[in-house]
């Protein structure tokens, strides 16, 4: 049996070690032990940190491992990677690995390339007021090498920055922040799987958040409403995106906005399935293309099988938050049972959420045929 190794045992990166035990691997997992899913759904279960590269081949070379995989997670790129170029299989170059997890240097790359995205600029202490000349207000702050909505702010004025600064900075692994214009308008993922350089266009996401200050991810829809006379463009921001950044294998997930003046901004991109289940759940369902297992056959250095597995639908995701959030949960499974695709919940709604990684649960519904 082929052994394929998984970056993450948690919630979202769940589906994917179910996935790979379906096609036919021995699935050997790593991650901390903390009682994640993912412990208890692996063949083999490593508590090895996902940061800890060397460790991890140590193990792979031994156990015989011959591909290695992740969806949903920055922090895992460069693990992932690292093991795929040891066992000699096509991965995205070195580069990318900075460029697609380092919102500093995405945005020079991206820039560099003519791509357009915020007006931004990095520090690693709060800067001088006369610094921000030509940003504008309001500004939003982050951490220049997170995920999950983690020290995102948007400041109206340089006192609401001169306090947001410091709070990003702390939750940067390397002590540094952006500092970006805010782009206003709807805001939208594309989801989209790389073989030899060519990108495949899988589905367009639309986001909905808590708004400001921290835009905490509330829930994702698919398919998104974007005007079609606005695809073209988008697709074509998209592409020149992923060729800036480097990226010619495996999933990737863009972050854009439509401005009220028809225009295309790129806000992030990840060289990595969308989280949330926008990879594993929401692109299976609203086109019924198996992304997941594209995701690994694309590992192997097979190109991905892009055929329709199911007939495509409406399907979207909500986090509980609140209390009414797990009764309309509630309401949904008692109402329309089969409509409820997977649902999850820790039992502590009401309690403080301070970005995606403490929200209290979620769940997923699938609707009307396309």
């Amino acid at each position: 049996m082929k052994k394929l190794a998984i970056i993450g045992a948690n919630e979202f990166q769940n589906p994917l070690i179910e996935k790979a035990k379906a096609m036919g691997y021995e699935t050997h997992v790593f991650a901390w032990a903390a009682g994640d899913v993912g412990e208890r759904t692996a063949d083999v279960f490593h508590p090895i940190s996902i940061t800890e590269k060397e460790a991890i081949w140590q193990v792979c070379r031994e156990a015989g491992v011959g591909a290695c995989c992740s969806i949903g997670s920055d922090l895992a790129v460069h693990t992932v990677n690292f093991i795929q170029r040891k066992l000699g299989n096509p991965c995205n170059p070195e580069i990318t690995d900075t460029v697609a997890t380092d919102k500093y240097e995405m945005r020079r790359a991206l820039t560099a390339a003519g791509v357009s995205c915020p007006k931004f600029m990095q520090v690693s202490a709060v800067p001088e007021e006369g610094a921000l000349a030509g940003m504008g207000w309001p500004l939003i702050v982050k951490p220049a090498d997170r995920s999950g909505s983690r020290g995102i702010f948007r400041a109206e004025n340089y006192g609401q920055l001169a306090g947001a600064v410091p709070r990003a900075i702390g939750q940067s692994f390397q002590k540094r922040a952006v500092i970006e214009q805010f782009i206003p308008g709807p805001e939208y993922s594309c989801e989209t799987v790389s073989f030899e350089g060519k990108h495949h266009i899988l589905a367009f996401t639309k986001k909905f958040t808590t708004g400001a200050p921290h835009f905490i991810e509330t829930g994702h829809r698919e398919p998104s409403d974007i005007p079609h006379q606005m695809e073209a463009s988008v697709r074509a921001q998209i592409t020149a995106a992923l060729d800036a950044l480097h990226i010619r294998y495996g999933a990737s997930h863009a972050e854009f906005k439509l401005t009220p003046e028809g225009r295309v901004r790129i806000i992030e991109v990840g060289a990595r399935m969308g989280g949330d289940c926008i990879g594993s759940d929401l692109v299976y369902l609203s086109t019924g293309i198996d992304f997941m297992a594209a995701v690994i056959d694309a590992a192997w250095g097979r190109a991905p099988d892009l055929t329709v597995k199911r007939p495509p639908c409406r399907a979207e995701i909500r986090f509980i938050f609140t209390r009414e959030d797990v009764k309309a949960m509630d309401e949904a499974r008692r109402t329309a049972p089969e409509a409820v695709w997977r649902a999850v919940y820790d039992g502590h709604a009401g309690e403080t959420v301070t970005d995606s990684s403490n929200r209290h649960g979620y769940w997923i519904t699938k609707g009307a045929p396309l």
